[in-house]
């Protein structure tokens, strides 16, 4: 949630009022994150996200804006997109995508412990099951493909050791992703990037899910381990905190029993998820774009993720 395209109130002014939100008041860039330019928005009605798109085009973003109707009509705490006067979900600003949806309440909660890991856990297994009758079909954009291109990019800026890390795990990868086991894995829209600031918590009561501009159709699984990966980690080392991994899993089980294929894919997908994320932030810092208050993630923390679920068997599944 950098910002790319700079906007003031008096651009946004005319903009709004296709929207049934009153006058805009305010207008503030949001600092954290990297893909699309966002800011809080005060409107006469209240509180609200604009979003501007720097990457997904209008033929993407009805996937990404859609599932996010659909899951709130289902209960599912996310923000609910507000359409304008004609119904659309996404219209020009700037010449760009852009759309604007509610605003959730609470604060991210960046030293979980257990009990917000378990309120993560069930909400995300409600999630999933949640979209099990969404319509659209968009892949992850981040998926293997991806991975395939960005790897020969970042490639040349890498040190040996890390070079003989990434081609080993692509090799690894293919073979996972062409198992039989692989095919037998749930699959459904997934949120693909469900870290510690795209949750908000008030308190010990998990408040939303928000920032769904990674999401595609995936494995379940891949969404699970995504999640792990980020909310039941030592930060310093990547090691896994136990306790906090038992409560996300237990709450996600009791809503989602996992089945048998993905307790023997767990820890492969574990590594799926710490490639991904070391490939983005590699291609990240080494292939960067212009954007005002963008600071890139640091690549070694997924490095050390990575190493730590090849070298140390995580906790199963199903307790």
């Amino acid at each position: 949630m950098a910002v790319f395209t700079s906007v003031g109130l008096d651009d946004v002014q005319p903009w709004i009022a296709q929207f049934p939100l009153g006058r805009a008041l305010a207008l503030k860039g949001i600092a954290s994150g990297i893909e699309n330019s966002n800011f809080f928005l005060t409107t006469e009605r209240g509180e609200y996200v604009l979003t501007i798109f720097e990457n997904l085009s209008f033929e993407q973003l009805p996937f990404y804006l859609q599932l996010m109707r659909h899951l709130a009509e289902r209960d599912v705490a996310v923000p609910a997109p507000v359409p304008n006067g004609a119904g659309e979900l996404c219209v020009p600003l700037q010449g760009k995508p852009a759309a604007i949806v509610s605003k959730l309440v609470g604060s991210s909660e960046m030293s979980p412990a257990p009990v917000h890991c378990a309120e993560v856990g069930a909400m995300l297994a409600k999630m999933h099951l949640a979209g099990l009758d969404f319509p659209l079909h968009q892949p992850n954009l981040r998926g293997l493909e991806w991975w395939h291109g960005a790897a020969p990019e970042v490639l040349p800026h890498l040190s040996a050791p890390e070079a003989d890390l990434l081609r080993a795990e692509m090799h690894f990868q293919d073979a996972f992703h062409a198992s039989a086991m692989y095919g037998r894995l749930q699959q459904g829209p997934v949120h693909a990037d469900l870290f510690r600031n795209n949750v908000m918590f008030d308190g010990e009561r998990l408040t939303g899910f928000f920032d769904f501009y990674f999401a595609g159709c995936d494995t379940w699984l891949f969404d699970v381990a995504v999640t792990v990966n980020d909310w039941c980690v030592d930060l310093a080392t990547g090691v896994l905190d136990e306790a906090r991994v038992r409560a996300f899993l237990d709450a996600y089980h009791a809503v989602r029993p996992f089945t048998a294929d993905e307790g023997e894919a767990w820890q492969p997908m574990l590594r799926a998820g710490a490639l991904r994320f070391w490939l983005s932030r590699l291609y990240d810092l080494h292939k960067p774009r212009e954007a005002e208050m963008l600071t890139p993630h640091d690549p070694t923390h997924f490095e050390r993720i990575l190493r730590e679920r090849i070298a140390t068997p995580a906790p199963a599944l199903d307790s």
